[in-house]
């Protein structure tokens, strides 16, 4: 694995944590936020772009569309930007705890099947 996939993993898992934390405390939209952003760390990995948007179509071209990785990822990165966004930026935003909840698994195991892909 390259060393700059494997620190964007460590990332992600840190995040995963975070957001388990955060969602704990009851903080459903900082989680909502964390969860995403430890699948675009995930998402990440090979890629080397940062912007959102970049990032997100770039999993769709390489990854989802080839099959490379399941293309149920693709769909949850894009459903997490949307919750992060909502999250972010609004208020009553209706996230709640089995949303996250959701949301923190989905990242969990994107970054296994992202581990088993690159290894």
């Amino acid at each position: 694995m390259k060393a700059y996939a494997g620190k964007l993993l460590s990332k992600a898992i840190d995040t995963i944590e975070g957001a388990e934390l955060l969602l704990n405390h009851g903080k459903t939209d900082l989680a909502a936020g964390r969860a995403y952003y430890a699948m675009f760390y995930v998402n990440e990995f090979d890629l080397k772009l940062n912007q959102h948007s970049q990032v997100i179509a770039a999993y769709g071209k390489n990854f989802s569309k080839t099959k490379a990785l399941d293309p149920k990822y693709h769909r949850w990165l894009r459903d997490g930007f949307d919750k992060r966004i909502s999250g972010d930026y609004g208020v009553d935003t209706g996230i709640g705890e089995i949303l996250v909840a959701d949301m923190i698994n989905h990242a969990r195991e994107f970054l296994e099947a992202a581990q088993n892909y690159l290894t």
